[in-house]
Formats: C-alpha cells, structure tokens, sequence
C-alpha cells in the first residue's frame, strides 16, 4: 500500500467513502473495507484487474466505466462520473467513482480511486426530478387558472396557460402585473383581505369575486387559496382561479325552474338512482301532508302504499323503475293521515351524457274527484248489466213456464173433448181447474219477479221444499203419467229451505220436466229427490236413470242458452241456462255428474242465510 493510498484511506474513514487502487505493473487490485461493503462481497474476496467491471450494470453503465478505465490506463485521463451498480447480493445501487492516474517516468503506473454509495442521494435526486416534473404537468394543464403572486406586492411572478386564456392577457401583460387591476373595483378589498389573510392562516377558503378579462367581459371565479412559500426573504402565494360563470348560470335557470316547479299544481317529486326521494315539490306536499324532512331518504311507494294499494300496481312499478324505463300508472295511494286518494302518476328515468343514470322524476296529479265518478260509473253499468241479464232471463222465464202450463192445459182440454164418458169428463175438469190455478200462480210468481227485480238485492225467504215439489208434481201430473215416470222423493215434511219462491218453483219445473223429457225408452223412468246439509249450504240432489249426458263432450255447455244434447222435438235449450242464473242469483250454485245410457244426477247448493 503506497502512503498516498493510506492517506487517502485515513481521510476517507470519517466520510464512509471507499478507496479502492489498481496497480497496472502488477495488475493488482486492492479494495477497502467501505469498497467491500458497498459491493457486498464476502470477506475473502480477492479483487483482481478487471473484476470490479462486472458488479457495473449492463448496458450503458458497464460501457462507460469500460471506456473511462481504458483511457487512464491507456491515455493517464482521470475520470469522475456517477454509476449503476448491481452488487454480490443483486442488489441495485448508485455509486460516485473519482479515478486519479498516478505516473511513474511519465508512464501510467496506478488508478487510485474513491467509491461512494449515493443511492439514498439519487433517489432523493429522481424523486425531486419526477416532483417537479409532475408540478410542471399539473401547472401547466390544470383546468383552473394558476397565479403565484409576490405577497408584499401583490404582483404576478408566474402563472399556468389557463390563466392566459382566461384572462385573456399575454406573458408580457401578466408578468410583473398587478393581481388587483385583474379584479372588479368591489371586489378588490375582498381579495386583499382573501390574501392577507392567508399569509397567517393554513386553512383552506374560497371567494367567489369578479374578474375583469382582457376583451372587457366580467367573468364569475372562485379564488381558491393554495401553498404558500419562502424564497430567500420573499413569501409567495398560489392562487387558484375557477370559472363558474356557467354555474352561476346555471344556478340561475334552476332557481328559476325550482321557482316553477315549486308552483305547479302538478306533484313532482325527484329520486335518486336507488329510488330514494330527494326532493319533493309544494304540491306533492300538500297532498300528501308530508314535510320533506319526512320523505328524504324513502322511496315514495313506502310512504303511500295502504292496504288497498293494488300489489299488480306496485310490482309494476318496481319492475319499471329496476328497468330503468318509464312508466305511467294510476294508482289508489294514502296520505300521512291515512286517507285514501287516487293518483295519475308518470315516473321518468333521468340520465347524464355518459348515460349513466342519475334520478328519476315521478310527476302526478290528485285524479280522485275523477275516479270517484268512474267508480261510481262501473258501478251503474254493473247493476244495469245486471238488471238487463235478470230482465233477459225473465223473458225466457215467462216464455217457458207460461208455454209449459198452456200446453198442461191443451192436453187437459184435449183429454175432455176426446172422451165421451161424462164422470171422466168432470174428472178432468177438476184437473183443468188445478192447472188453472197453477196457471194464476205462476203468474203471481212471475209478478213478483217484477217487484223483486225494481232492486238491486232479491228478496228470499223460507218455504216448505216438500210443499213445493207435490205442487209441480200435481202441475205435471198428466206429463208424469203419460210418460209413466216414478217420482221417488225422501223430502222430510217440515223441511224449509230459504229461497226466492217464484226462483224455486221454476227450478223445480225444469228439472222435472228435464227428467221426463230425457227419460230412456228402454227401462222404467224414475226421479229420485233427496237432500243433505254441508257446510252450511243445503244440497238438493235430482237423480234421474234418463238418457245421460256425455261431460267430456258437452260439460262445458251444458249450461248454455239454446244448448241441447238429444233429438227431442220439445228441447229448446233454455230450462238449464234459467236455472243456473236462477240459483247463482240466490248466491247458490248448481253441479252436474251424468253417464250417457246411465242417467243423471243434479246437485243444486242452496244457501241456510
């Protein structure tokens, strides 16, 4: 070790630079402890001439401390420069290299050199370098007009391409200039006071001011406070202009539009992406009682369902409102008060410019007076309805039963004429004059039909079942026995049933006469009358063993007006249509189970109450 090198070595301790010396005679190498470490090589590691190139990143590190190694060997040109370095442990660092060339009879003889880890320096360095270059980026492309102003003069030092164009003014305008002659006369205390009172407070606070541009416009900015720094014994400020000339604008045409929709009679409530009010106009308000404070944060439909509120409505407008797609509905709602309202509603989704969903609107209006009226409408087209079936009926009621006692009385009369025996002859004049009487009821019924059918509800009331069955037994006595049909019927005597007597009566009639119309020409005809009670209805069971109906082929019209099943002269397809009104107007119903070639069995449910 040459004494200049341990000179270098005691001075370099203190400053934890490494030494390191190259002997070209010898081609030797010697490194330092502070070499070593910053190298990361083991202990025992023995440098030779050359071996330091390969800790030298690849590339252009490795290529320059090449080229400046060969001139001071070859050329005794020192070099001092800064490198990559990948060390033993594969470790990035940056190191200083100073190479002094030591002559022997003026030939290059050593390299003494010191090596000095500035990794923590250069990443400082790199970091400042990217700092300032993302401060140059955002000053120079900010949206915001940037000024930095000289605080003891006020004056513009520097300022971004924004605050060009908003101003309007050029580098040799705006240089040097006066913040305050950018300003508004009314506005230029505020902005001192705005300055001023930042130069001791690091709160953040915005001044909304007038700025005066080149071309003589009066531009609305916001003047925003931003950092302020020392150089030297001179304080600066960062001043942020905004424009907000089209929100002022804006804020403007919506007071004014606030202002309208405030007004209207028309309901307006808005809503935001989730279907949560926001805000609800004067009228929505009112009709409803709500305060905005009670509604804010609700979904509409929460605050107004009850429990008349139609669930098909609501589903419909859950589904439209996830749909993201417009809808109109009425719908019955109810007020904070619990009053019921019906109300014409229109909902709207709203979108931005990137057609992202931002509210709805839901715009309606009170329609009750007018669905009142449309209540109270339907409700008189369904008793006329109603009434103009039952007047309908009626007409067939007395074309049929009136038709079916005048042909009893033909064949009374017939029977008289044809018979010359003169006891036979009264016989049957005793039979003329019961089915005259039969006659003169059913008029009397049918009168009463007439009475009952001037109201909505039909008067009902008790009466003796068996009564009424010998009464159409008596009436069709001769078509009974014509047709030799038996009539078996297990009817207790003090059985009443509670029903319409002009409605049973003609029930009775068109199911006898059904039996004896349809009766089998191969076997003895019967008629089996009974009852049950179930379920508070009292069941009437018709079983007859006639011809029988085929259900799978006619089940579903078997009921219907001008339906019939057989080739029979006398079916006019009208007995069974009656009936089945007549029984469901009396809130009963009436059931069929037939066998073709078997017979039939009706089932009619007769109502206790």
């Amino acid at each position: 070790m040459s004494n200049k090198l341990r000179l270098y070595l005691n001075a370099a301790k203190s400053t934890k630079i490494g030494i390191w010396e190259l002997n070209l005679k010898k081609a030797s190498a010697y490194w330092d402890v502070v070499t070593r470490n910053i190298l990361e090589v083991a202990d025992d590691f023995v440098p030779i001439q050359g071996s330091g190139i390969e800790f030298y990143s690849e590339g252009e590190n490795r290529d320059r401390i090449k080229l400046l190694i060969d001139k001071a060997i070859n050329e005794g040109i020192p070099f001092h420069g800064k490198f990559q370095i990948t060390t033993a442990k594969n470790n990035i660092k940056y190191v200083e290299c100073i190479c002094q060339v030591i002559f022997k009879k003026g030939k290059p003889r050593r390299l003494l050199g010191t090596f000095q880890d500035i990794t923590k320096k250069q990443h400082l360095v790199k970091e400042l370098e990217l700092n300032v270059e993302k401060f140059t980026s955002i000053f120079s492309n900010a949206n915001d007009a940037i000024f930095i102003v000289d605080t003891s003069n006020g004056m513009i030092t520097q300022y971004n391409p924004r605050a060009a164009e908003l101003s309007g003014f050029n580098d040799t305008e705006l240089l040097g200039q006066n913040l305050s002659k950018l300003i508004q006369s009314k506005d230029k205390k505020a902005t001192s006071d705005f300055i001023e009172y930042h130069l001791t407070s690091e709160y953040y606070s915005v001044n909304e001011v007038q700025l005066n541009s080149k071309s003589g416009e009066s531009i609305a900015v916001e003047v925003a406070s931003g950092k302020k720094y020392t150089i030297g014994n001179k304080t600066y400020l960062v001043l942020f202009f905004r424009d907000i000339s089209k929100r002022k604008s804006r804020e403007t045409y919506t007071n004014m539009l606030s202002l309208a929709v405030s007004e209207t009679n028309e309901t307006i409530i808005i809503a935001d992406p989730m279907g949560k009010t926001i805000w609800a106009n004067k009228a929505y308000l009112q009709l409803t009682g709500f305060n905005l404070k009670e509604i804010v944060g609700f979904t509409p439909g929460y605050l107004s369902k009850g429990p008349e509120t139609d669930k098909n409505t609501t589903d419909l407008l859950s589904k439209a409102i996830r749909a993201k797609k417009n809808i109109k509905v009425t719908i019955l709602n109810y007020k904070k008060n619990k009053e019921k309202y019906w109300y014409d509603l229109n909902i709207t989704p709203v979108f931005n410019e990137q057609n992202i969903l931002i509210y709805y609107i839901g715009v309606g209006r009170d329609v009750s007076i007018r669905k009142s009226k449309e209540l109270e409408l339907n409700k008189l087209l369904e008793v006329t309805t109603d009434q103009n079936k039952k007047l309908f009926n009626f007409a067939h009621i007395i074309s049929h039963n009136i038709r079916s006692h005048t042909s009893n009385l033909s064949m009374v009369l017939e029977v008289i004429k044809d018979t010359d025996n003169i006891e036979e002859k009264l016989s049957y004049i005793d039979l003329f004059k019961e089915a005259t009487e039969r006659l003169s009821e059913t008029i009397e019924y049918l009168n009463e039909i007439v009475t009952i059918q001037k109201s909505i509800n039909i008067e009902k009331r008790n009466v003796c079942l068996k009564d009424e069955i010998n009464k159409t037994k008596n009436n069709l006595d001769l078509l009974i026995k014509e047709n030799q049909i038996t009539i078996l019927d297990t009817i207790p005597d003090d059985l009443t049933i509670f029903t319409v007597p002009a409605y049973l009566e003609s029930i009775l009639f068109n199911l006898f006469t059904n039996a004896i119309r349809y009766k089998a020409d191969d076997r003895p005809s019967t008629l089996e009358i009974d009852y049950e009670v179930c379920d508070k209805h009292t069941i009437i069971n018709f079983k007859d063993n006639g011809l029988g109906i085929d259900l799978e082929k006619n089940g579903h019209k078997i009921f219907g007006m001008y339906k019939t099943f057989h080739d029979n002269s006398d079916a006019r397809g009208i007995g069974l249509f009656i009936t089945k009104n007549q029984i469901e107007a009396m809130k009963g119903k009436i059931e069929v189970e037939s066998k073709v070639g078997v017979g039939s069995t009706f089932k009619i449910y007769l109502n206790e109450n």
